[in-house]
């Protein structure tokens, strides 16, 4: 007579233990905490989604979620990992809470958090460097993006580690430089602050710690009826980044994509596309996300969730994730002059509502 299944399963688990082979069988992806990743000065929690079987040299995005959110929450609307799997990278998702914030926002406009090497920056790129080393990640294709201050911190971590980052994506965010407090977060939420394109620029090369370029190549992603940050700002990330790159504030080509998107591309002196904005007509404050089955598809509606485009398809396609283009290779990434020691300061709230 056979043996039941669960007896035979049982032995040959016990053979394998035996010939030192691993019985364990495959377990599907998920996002998985991670502890110990570094001295995580700005008290921020890391979390990662990555394929099974992730070959090494394979690129890494950074999704930073927006206030009142979480990594989870991030991680189950925005897209992303739908292309991790598709295209084959590692995603990590850094979390706040209320203790830093009382909104759990991230304090891109305060001077501890924003600064490089200091806070919450340099939490976050503790977690980029314990994620390059433990999936053995290509360092010349790092990615960062955020929604509302997630993305503010995106143009923070843009400008801070211009060394780190290939390349960025801006939802619904803010220019690097314009707080350095709450009363000037609120300011540059709200309305259109007045400084020359020459003068955002130079904001990223102060931050920057004497890098050189290459540059991160950006998106900026904004709605037209966002009433949460002013889409002013938008232009003035535009401004920001053309600057940095030196290249010109009229678009190389302008495109209409689906869910009244209007996609304008500046080219760099080679014809690549060094800047890119995606102006959502409508769209109110919040992530373009676009349910469904097709590869140009993906996340899930909900609060600051807005079906109207997929932006993570869009971003992934910008930076060449999709296998058709990408940032500068890893071989012209070096680090500037180390910079000063953290030092912690207290938290603040985000400026308005999220």
């Amino acid at each position: 007579m056979a043996a039941p299944a669960s007896t035979a399963a049982l032995v040959l688990s016990l053979i394998a233990v035996v010939l030192g082979l691993s019985p364990t069988p495959a377990r599907a992806a998920s996002l998985q905490q991670v502890t110990g990743f570094g001295s995580n000065p700005g008290n921020l929690q890391m979390f990662q989604y990555a394929p099974d079987n992730l070959p090494s040299g394979a690129p890494l995005v950074v999704a930073l979620h927006g206030c009142t959110q979480s990594a989870g929450d991030y991680y189950g609307h925005s897209g992303w990992p739908k292309y991790a799997d598709a295209y084959g990278f590692a995603v990590v998702f850094p979390q706040t809470s209320n203790s830093n914030n009382a909104n759990s926002c991230f304090n891109w406009f305060q001077s501890g958090d924003y600064t490089r090497g200091q806070g919450e920056a340099l939490s976050i790129k503790q977690m980029v460097d314990h994620a390059k080393s433990q999936y053995g990640s290509d360092p010349g294709r790092v990615y960062v993006t955020g929604l509302s201050a997630g993305g503010a911190m995106t143009s923070v971590m843009l400008a801070d580690y211009p060394d780190v980052f290939a390349g960025g994506a801006i939802d619904s965010g803010i220019p690097a430089g314009c707080a350095t407090d709450l009363s000037s977060g609120l300011t540059c939420q709200n309305s259109a602050v007045s400084k020359t394109p020459k003068q955002w620029g130079d904001a990223v090369r102060s931050a920057s710690g004497g890098w050189g370029g290459p540059w991160p190549r950006v998106a900026v992603w904004q709605g037209t009826a966002d009433t949460t940050v002013n889409p002013a700002n938008a232009t003035e990330i535009r401004d920001q980044w053309t600057d940095v790159w030196g290249v010109s504030r009229t678009p190389s080509s302008t495109t209409t994509l689906t869910g009244g998107t209007t996609q304008a591309v500046y080219d760099d002196p080679s014809g690549r596309p060094a800047v890119e904005t995606f102006s959502v007509s409508g769209m109110a404050h919040g992530l373009a996300v676009n349910p469904g089955a097709g590869t140009d598809q993906c996340g899930a509606t909900g609060t600051y969730y807005l079906n109207y485009i997929c932006s993570s398809y869009w971003t992934a396609k910008f930076w060449g994730l999709d296998g058709a283009g990408g940032a500068a290779p890893a071989a012209s990434r070096h680090p500037p002059a180390s910079p000063s020691p953290a030092r912690p300061t207290p938290p603040r709230p985000w400026p308005g509502p999220r």
